[in-house]
Protein backbone atom coordinates (compact mmCIF):
# COMPACT_ATOMS: atom_id res chain seq x y z
CA UNK A 1 0.00 0.00 0.00
CA UNK A 2 1.47 3.45 -0.83
CA UNK A 3 1.52 6.24 1.90
CA UNK A 4 1.46 9.61 0.84
CA UNK A 5 2.16 12.25 3.61
CA UNK A 6 2.69 15.72 3.35
CA UNK A 7 4.77 18.15 6.09
CA UNK A 8 5.22 21.84 5.67
CA UNK A 9 2.54 24.02 5.61
CA UNK A 10 1.76 26.77 7.94
CA UNK A 11 1.01 31.05 7.64
CA UNK A 12 2.78 33.23 6.41
CA UNK A 13 2.34 36.73 5.57
CA UNK A 14 2.30 38.14 1.20
CA UNK A 15 5.69 38.28 -0.05
CA UNK A 16 6.95 35.39 2.54
CA UNK A 17 8.40 31.91 1.39
CA UNK A 18 7.09 28.01 2.29
CA UNK A 19 8.83 24.84 1.75
CA UNK A 20 6.18 21.93 1.24
CA UNK A 21 7.76 18.04 1.64
CA UNK A 22 6.20 15.20 0.33
CA UNK A 23 7.20 11.30 0.89
CA UNK A 24 5.57 8.72 -0.89
CA UNK A 25 6.64 5.07 0.09
CA UNK A 26 7.00 2.61 -1.06
CA UNK A 27 7.40 4.27 -4.66
CA UNK A 28 10.81 4.28 -6.27
CA UNK A 29 11.85 7.77 -7.76
CA UNK A 30 13.01 6.02 -11.45
CA UNK A 31 9.66 5.11 -12.26
CA UNK A 32 7.24 7.63 -10.26
CA UNK A 33 5.34 10.67 -11.40
CA UNK A 34 4.21 13.19 -8.58
CA UNK A 35 2.97 16.34 -8.86
CA UNK A 36 1.02 18.91 -6.52
CA UNK A 37 -2.75 20.23 -6.18
CA UNK A 38 -4.14 22.80 -4.40
CA UNK A 39 -8.30 23.52 -3.43
CA UNK A 40 -8.93 26.62 -1.93
CA UNK A 41 -12.09 27.06 -0.32
CA UNK A 42 -15.62 27.14 -2.29
CA UNK A 43 -13.32 26.25 -5.64
CA UNK A 44 -11.87 22.76 -7.26
CA UNK A 45 -8.88 21.38 -6.90
CA UNK A 46 -5.90 22.58 -8.94
CA UNK A 47 -2.62 21.17 -10.38
CA UNK A 48 0.08 23.01 -9.03
CA UNK A 49 3.08 21.78 -10.25
CA UNK A 50 4.09 18.14 -11.73
CA UNK A 51 7.63 16.15 -11.92
CA UNK A 52 8.92 13.15 -13.68
CA UNK A 53 11.96 12.16 -14.36
CA UNK A 54 13.61 15.75 -15.51
CA UNK A 55 10.38 17.22 -16.36
CA UNK A 56 9.00 19.64 -14.77
CA UNK A 57 5.04 21.64 -15.40
CA UNK A 58 3.38 24.42 -13.50
CA UNK A 59 0.33 26.36 -13.47
CA UNK A 60 0.20 29.42 -15.47
CA UNK A 61 -0.96 31.53 -11.73
CA UNK A 62 2.43 29.83 -10.09
CA UNK A 63 5.24 30.13 -12.91
CA UNK A 64 8.05 31.73 -11.59
CA UNK A 65 7.12 31.67 -8.21
CA UNK A 66 7.27 28.48 -7.26
CA UNK A 67 9.75 25.31 -7.60
CA UNK A 68 9.01 21.37 -7.41
CA UNK A 69 11.98 18.76 -6.99
CA UNK A 70 12.92 15.65 -5.64
CA UNK A 71 15.16 14.23 -4.03
CA UNK A 72 16.27 10.73 -5.15
CA UNK A 73 18.10 9.51 -2.31
CA UNK A 74 15.57 10.42 -0.05
CA UNK A 75 12.69 10.19 -2.97
CA UNK A 76 11.08 13.12 -0.92
CA UNK A 77 9.15 15.78 -2.72
CA UNK A 78 9.23 19.50 -2.55
CA UNK A 79 7.66 22.53 -3.17
CA UNK A 80 9.48 25.61 -2.94
CA UNK A 81 7.23 28.42 -2.95
CA UNK A 82 8.31 32.07 -2.97
CA UNK A 83 6.74 35.56 -3.56
CA UNK A 84 3.31 33.95 -1.70
CA UNK A 85 0.26 35.99 -2.23
CA UNK A 86 -3.21 35.39 -0.52
CA UNK A 87 -4.41 33.57 -3.49
CA UNK A 88 -2.46 30.93 -2.80
CA UNK A 89 -4.33 30.15 0.40
CA UNK A 90 -5.21 26.64 -0.06
CA UNK A 91 -5.01 23.11 1.35
CA UNK A 92 -1.99 21.85 -0.74
CA UNK A 93 -2.04 18.12 -1.66
CA UNK A 94 0.96 15.37 -2.71
CA UNK A 95 -0.18 13.03 -5.44
CA UNK A 96 1.63 10.20 -6.75
CA UNK A 97 1.80 7.91 -9.87
CA UNK A 98 3.93 4.87 -11.02
CA UNK A 99 1.95 3.19 -13.18
CA UNK A 100 1.33 4.80 -17.04
CA UNK A 101 3.42 8.07 -15.72
CA UNK A 102 3.68 11.08 -17.59
CA UNK A 103 4.13 14.81 -16.42
CA UNK A 104 0.91 16.49 -16.06
CA UNK A 105 -1.28 18.50 -13.59
CA UNK A 106 -4.68 16.38 -13.87
CA UNK A 107 -5.76 15.27 -10.80
CA UNK A 108 -7.12 11.85 -12.30
CA UNK A 109 -3.87 10.77 -13.41
CA UNK A 110 -3.16 10.08 -9.72
CA UNK A 111 -4.13 7.21 -7.69
CA UNK A 112 -2.11 8.11 -4.39
CA UNK A 113 -2.56 11.21 -2.56
CA UNK A 114 -1.60 12.73 0.93
CA UNK A 115 -4.26 14.08 3.48
CA UNK A 116 -3.23 18.01 2.36
CA UNK A 117 -1.41 20.51 4.20
CA UNK A 118 -3.12 24.13 4.87
CA UNK A 119 -0.75 27.14 3.31
CA UNK A 120 -2.55 30.61 5.04
CA UNK A 121 -0.54 33.48 3.16
CA UNK A 122 -2.52 36.70 4.58
CA UNK A 123 -2.11 40.72 3.52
Amino acid sequence: QVQVVESGGGSVQAGGSLRLSCSASPISYDNSCMAWFRQAPGKEREGVASIFMSKTMYAASVKGRFTISRDPAENTLYLQMNNLNPEDTAIYYCAAEYIQCRTTLMADEYTYWGQGTQVTVSS
